[in-house]
């Protein structure tokens, strides 16, 4: 039976995502090898690895990288402690961070000036909440994973409270954790703008429309990637039965059983090559076509950092 293969749209590479490794590349090619990188630049194993066989070196923490030596930090952030012990460490810096990231870090440095406390909706354990969380000192941020941490938060003051989030949460799943912080604390402030980037949003309502044709979807990306996670999520929440994997050596072709029609997306974070390997694949095995589903079309582009750039021309 042929396969009818609809690929998402957006999909794949964000803005942040195609900026933090340009920097890394660029970094390379200016600066030389060996070029250290703390943690992940971007979740996916391919990028990683890539980068690496070019030179990057990646390291868990700071004390790993010699003094003196080039440092780059993921597109995910870091926290306050980590400048200082890079200073502390004579490293060069060149900071990697999304700005959507850095939007969130500032937003918490206005609330902790105004005297305000801060509830941060995201995942524990995920880098970019460990580098927002940073930012407080103890007591004055407090993670909120779920409603129920929503239902249960104390806070001294609910007059001077603002919520910020993670970028790459679940739409659907931060709206309900919204309405019931707004509940409890009615005066609290938020974002003036949504914390949760662009491309997540695009990619999760493209998720949706495929979802509602595909009864069975595969999502491209890393068991580590936050968004990844996220899309598999909200696949699943509209009917399919969806499956993340990090390429097609994982793919499980009995998922495929009594399906005429497969949906393909991919995290901000997978390369391109590698759902193009997947979908070739499918094909190849099934026959069929391909059909791209979704019509938002993404010009976001963000600039180097200003230092890299002018080296760099």
């Amino acid at each position: 039976m042929e396969m009818r293969v609809l690929l998402a749209r957006p999909r794949g590479f964000c803005a942040g995502v195609e900026r933090a490794i340009e920097i890394v590349e660029l970094a390379l090619a200016v600066h030389k090898p060996p070029v250290y990188v703390r943690k992940e630049i971007v979740h996916n194993r391919f990028v990683v690895e890539d980068l690496g066989s070019r030179g990057a070196v990646f390291v868990d923490e700071l004390a790993e990288v010699p003094p003196g030596s080039l440092v780059i930090f993921s597109a995910h952030g870091v926290s306050p402690f980590v400048w200082d012990e890079a200073r502390e460490r004579n490293l060069r810096v060149i900071d990697a961070t999304c700005p959507l990231v850095t939007k969130v870090h500032l937003e918490a440095r206005r609330a902790l000036m105004s005297g305000d406390e801060i509830i941060l909706i995201g995942h524990s354990g995920h880098e970019e909440v460990a580098g927002t969380m940073g930012e407080a000192p103890a007591g004055r941020m407090k993670l909120v994973t779920c409603i129920e941490d929503a239902g249960s938060v104390v806070i001294s003051d609910p007059k001077i409270l603002t919520v910020l989030t993670q970028t790459t949460l679940s739409s659907d799943d931060c709206i309900e954790i919204m309405e019931e912080l707004r509940k409890r604390f009615p005066g609290m402030h938020t974002s003036p703008g949504e914390d949760i980037c662009y491309a997540t949003r695009n990619r999760q309502r493209a998720v949706k429309a495929l979802a509602a044709e595909a009864p069975v979807v595969l999502v491209v990306g890393a068991p580590n990637s936050s968004n990844s996670k996220r899309l598999r999520e909200v696949a699943e929440s509209t009917g399919a039965r969806a499956h993340l994997v990090n390429h097609v050596g994982e793919v499980d072709w009995r998922w495929f059983d009594g399906a005429s029609t497969v949906g393909v997306t991919a995290g901000a974070s997978a390369p391109a090559v590698v759902v193009r390997e997947l979908v070739n694949t499918i094909v190849a095995r099934y026959g069929g076509t391909i059909e791209e589903v979704g019509t938002i079309s993404e010009d976001v582009h963000f600039s180097l950092p200003s230092g890299l750039e002018k080296t760099a021309c």
